[in-house]
């Protein structure tokens, strides 16, 4: 299964930025953190919900990212994310561009697996997960 999750607004502060004046590269994991979590909640379950109510929680296992080009102060960006969901792992797509010019600053692939708490071993996402994410309209 393939979904397009909503689109994530993104504004760049100064808190992320480095000495030399744009985005910190590691600043761009959270944004896409972010995405990922939004993705969820726009699917209707939040992390802790997942925690709590279905005892499931979804663990990193592999986060590529290349940076293209850079953002920087006060910039206004959109997290593009698209979700490719298997049995026990989601890989997700992620884009960030400038809303200005649309420009592509950086691209993340990362691979998230499904385990179930609290002995963190994988299983398969829960049907209602899945049914949920296949709802997502970006």
């Amino acid at each position: 299964m393939q979904v397009d999750a909503p689109a994530w607004p993104v504004r760049v502060y100064y808190e992320d930025t480095d000495a030399s004046g744009v985005v910190y590269h590691a600043r761009y994991l959270a944004f896409f953190e972010r995405a990922r979590t939004e993705a969820l909640r726009a699917a209707g379950f939040s992390q802790q919900q997942l925690i709590d109510e279905q005892q499931v929680a979804f663990t990193l296992a592999n986060i590529q990212v290349h940076y293209r080009k850079p953002a920087r102060l006060d910039d206004e960006l959109l997290v593009h994310t698209r979700l490719h969901c298997r049995r026990a792992l989601i890989e997700f797509e992620h884009r960030l561009c400038r809303v200005e010019d649309n420009d592509e600053l950086a691209t993340a692939q990362v691979r998230a697996g499904c385990v179930g708490l609290p002995s963190f071993k994988p299983i398969r996402i829960p049907v209602a997960i899945l049914t949920a994410l296949e709802g997502l309209h970006a």
